[in-house]
């Protein structure tokens, strides 16, 4: 059976009792349905302060790793143990699901459900971030229209539209044309919701209020005398609030064994900052003893965002961290073609580790958390490969736990879920990749030295300018965007490379995330599909059951 069978066949229960599972009151919970809800967390009343679990990976691969599923598979293992856990996970965005990636739900056993509705429309919350963005376009525009009394310089609108698609047509565009009653001609273009700044700030939002103020802190662009305007000079941060109100309620679901799983919020890691909203984080350390959440891509993008951006400006800290792999994905940084990686290759494994090594390394050395291996197993994995990873990690005092999450559910992760349990007992003192108050350009130094192994980095004409004048004006944190597939800015550079330059080619402001962005390599904040998109496959038969949807 494929996922969407397997979640077919689960008799879900009603979203009622998964919220008792969390003692959340009648009144904090708004169903969307029989199986899905929003949670009211100004009528909630637990306050446990659990232990939040990080769950990462190796950089991807075409085989997968399978963070997600090993994420909620762990979640119900904890719970298989008696242990009052919950996950926070992020909302999947439709560019993955039509394009290259599917579905962000899990897999197999381990899935959270309504598994369709989830990676489709859901509760609308991505079509709401959608719509404020956009509205904050439209005014933006509208002003410059209507006589422009702010006098901002067409040429330097710095706002962009967007989506929730992968639409490589409109990364660069032309908007206004038409006439002088279509609006000022200027450059546009879009990028895909998941990378707007509006979801990084509905993400990082403490409450409602300080989601108005983030709001009203967003750069729109700069007047013709360089003056920089934002969001709340155009009076846009009210209406975009309103259009968000409703959305900034976390997301309840479960998982196919029951686990409660507030999902919420859908920002990606190589062009954002991967992580879901502190608002479901936090609400979920109030209602559980335990909670899993996972952080986008691999360690060097989502590990390092969610622990120098996210864990910093929350207060919040994880207690140990999961970094997944597969033999399989091992053996593609070793360098073997996916067609081949269902035979057992020693030597390719071995070339593959390095990538996991410098990921556990990175969590222990740099961030002084307690790390365990989980090795999402397949069939075709032999025992020769599988001791292999084990003496690796064990030579660097880590644990290796085999899972069996998509074909066991929570039986298949109990072992994981044992010595998540043990090592978040362990003591440890944790720490950033670097100090907030040192500048800009130190911070991008650090990152790609310590967490991505380059030798230096390279900026490109006038960025270092841009830094320092963001430096006299905040000590914000930095968003690299780069490939998830490498520690370097090149995708071909497999394994754990060394020596090379990252090359920081554009730098944006997020003032109202709070955080700058750097671009690294060619990255881009709206994909495209490729050749032969997941779309293709997906239909729906006379019975109106959806297929294709992975």
């Amino acid at each position: 059976m494929n996922d969407l069978d397997i979640a077919r066949g689960v008799k879900l229960k009603p979203i009622q009792e998964v919220a008792k599972a969390l003692h959340v009151p009648e009144e904090a919970l708004e169903p969307y349905g029989r199986c899905k809800a929003k949670l009211d967390v100004s009528k909630l009343q637990g306050d446990k302060q659990g232990k939040l679990i990080l769950v990462t990976a190796i950089n991807p691969t075409p085989a997968g790793e399978g963070k997600t599923t090993v994420s909620i598979g762990l979640a119900d293992g904890l719970r298989r143990l008696g242990k009052d856990a919950s996950l926070a996970l992020r909302e999947p965005s439709l560019g993955p699901v039509f394009g290259v990636k599917g579905g962000a739900a899990g897999g197999g056993y381990a899935q959270i459900a309504p598994m369709e509705e989830i990676n489709l429309h859901f509760t609308g919350d991505l079509h709401a971030i959608t719509t404020a963005n956009n509205l904050l376009a439209a005014m933006v525009d509208n002003h410059i229209q209507q006589g422009n009394h702010l006098g901002l310089d067409p040429r330097r609108v710095v706002w962009r539209r967007c989506m929730d698609m992968n639409d490589r047509q409109l990364r660069e565009i032309l908007s206004g044309l038409g006439g002088k009653s279509n609006g000022m001609p200027r450059p546009d273009g879009f990028d895909i919701t998941a990378a707007s700044e509006v979801m990084a700030v509905f993400c990082l939002a403490s409450d409602l209020q300080d989601l108005k103020k983030r709001l009203g802190r967003v750069l729109v662009g700069y007047t013709f005398e360089g003056r920089a305007v934002t969001a709340s000079e155009l009076k846009a941060e009210g209406a975009m609030t309103a259009l968000l109100k409703e959305a900034l309620k976390p997301n309840l679901v479960q998982t196919l064994e029951g686990t409660p799983a507030l999902v919420h919020g859908g920002p990606f890691a190589n062009i954002a900052h991967g992580c879901n909203s502190v608002i479901a984080t936090k609400t979920a350390l109030r209602l559980s003893e335990y909670v899993v959440t996972e952080a986008g891509f691999g360690a060097d993008l989502g590990a390092e965002k969610f622990l120098d951006i996210k864990c910093r400006m929350a207060g919040l800290q994880p207690c140990a961290c999961v970094v997944v792999a597969t033999v399989r994905a091992l053996k593609c940084h070793g360098g073997v073609p996916k067609d081949a990686l269902g035979q057992e290759n020693l030597e390719a494994v071995e070339k593959g580790l390095p990538n996991l090594l410098r990921h556990v390394r990175n969590m222990r050395e740099v961030y002084g958390l307690p790390v365990v291996a989980a090795l999402n197993r397949f069939a075709s994995d032999t025992q020769a490969e599988l001791d292999l990873v084990q003496s690796a990690l064990a030579a660097l005092g880590v644990n290796v736990c085999l899972c069996d999450v998509w074909a066991k559910g929570g039986q298949g992760g109990l072992e994981l879920a044992k010595e998540v349990l043990r090592l978040s007992e362990q003591p440890f003192t944790p720490s950033f990749s670097y100090p907030l108050d040192c500048p800009l350009e130190e911070k991008i130094r650090l990152i790609a030295t310590r967490v991505y192994g380059a030798k230096g980095v390279s900026f490109a004409p006038g960025v270092k300018t841009q830094l320092r004048k963001w430096d006299k004006q905040a000590d914000f944190p930095v968003c690299i965007a780069k490939t998830q597939y490498s520690f370097s800015d090149d995708p071909k550079k497999l394994g754990a490379p060394e020596g090379f330059q990252l090359q920081i080619r554009q730098v944006r402001l997020s003032a109202g995330a709070g955080f700058v962005v750097a671009f690294a390599g060619e990255i881009i904040a709206m994909p495209g599909l490729p050749k032969v998109p997941a779309a293709e496959d997906i239909d729906v038969d006379e019975n109106g059951e959806i297929r294709g949807l992975f």
